[in-house]
Formats: structure tokens, C-alpha cells, sequence
């Protein structure tokens, strides 16, 4: 996903470039998500949003900016707390679209996408256009493969642990 920056698609780069180096915005590089880092998880959703929309003829830049927006808010690591991340899960759609507006200027399908995004587990916000569904469940998709990557590179770490203690013993 780095050459993503490195403009190996230069029309998606030039659509989200001052979001990606907004200085409040690369403080999610700090934040674990889904056991990688909240950065790289909304530049993921982004890109594949902007990829299918554009194929589709959908507004991509709408798609691609609120894709790389859908989860910017800065509440700190919440994948422990069990309570935290249940309580994140409803409020974080709201957060992200208040941390958005503070910086950036948005359009209603853009507020949208960040508002619903989470929709069904937040039902209060329904996606009302295509590009909404299609960020929807591209960050779903994100996030499995992004928890399967972290999983299984967790396994490995172990697995490597175990053979150098049955070499050693």
C-alpha cells in the first residue's frame, strides 16, 4: 500500500494528497487498528473505494476522500477494552465526520459515507448513495484481511519461538 503515496496511481494521489499529509491526520500512524495502524487502514479502504467507484462511474473522489476519512478521529487504542471498543464502535462515525470537518471541506455524499459506514452495527446512519455501500463494505473487507494479516504474522512469531526452543533443547 506505500506506493500508494508514491504515486504509482497519480490521479487518486492528487484527490486525497491533502489528507494524507494533513499533520493532525498523520497522527493515526500512532493509533493500532485491527492490528496494523489507522493510517494505513483508511489509505487501504480509500484506494479500493476509489478504485470501484471509479470503475463504476460513481463520484471516486467523493468515494476516495470520505474512504480515507471514515475513521479519522484520534481516541487512542481501543482494541482491549472491551467496553471502549463497543462504545467506539457507535461513536467513532460521528467523531470521524466532526475531526473531518475541522479540517476539511465535505459534501453531503462524503458525510454520508463517513456518517454509515459503520451501518448496520450503527443503524441511526443509513447509506443513501452507491459510493456509501461501496466504502461501507470495502472497509469491512479491509479489516478481515487486515486482522487475518496481523493473525497470521502473530503465528508466526510463535511458530518461529517454538522451533528455536525444540532446536535448542
Amino acid at each position: 500500500m506505500k506506493d500508494i503515496a508514491n504515486n504509482r496511481n497519480k490521479t487518486y494521489y492528487d484527490i486525497v494528497k491533502d489528507i494524507l499529509d494533513n499533520e493532525e491526520y498523520q497522527e493515526l500512524k500512532t493509533i493500532k487498528h485491527h492490528g496494523l495502524d489507522r493510517y494505513e487502514h483508511n489509505k487501504r479502504v480509500s484506494y479500493y473505494s476509489y478504485l470501484i467507484s471509479k470503475g463504476l462511474h460513481l463520484d471516486y473522489e467523493s468515494a476516495a476522500r470520505a474512504g480515507a476519512l471514515h475513521d479519522f478521529f484520534l481516541l487512542g487504542n481501543v482494541d482491549t477494552e472491551v467496553k471502549e471498543k463497543i462504545k467506539t464502535l457507535e461513536t467513532h462515525p460521528r467523531l470521524s465526520l466532526e475531526n473531518s470537518n475541522r479540517y476539511f471541506e465535505l459534501n453531503d455524499l462524503e458525510e454520508n459515507i463517513i456518517l454509515s459506514h459503520m451501518f448496520p452495527v450503527v443503524p441511526k446512519y443509513l447509506p443513501k448513495y452507491l459510493e456509501s455501500w461501496i466504502v461501507n463494505i470495502v472497509d469491512d473487507w479491509v479489516g478481515v484481511g487486515e486482522r487475518i494479516y496481523s493473525t497470521r504474522k502473530q503465528i508466526a512469531r510463535f511458530a518461529n519461538i517454538l522451533i528455536i526452543l525444540l532446536i535448542y533443547k
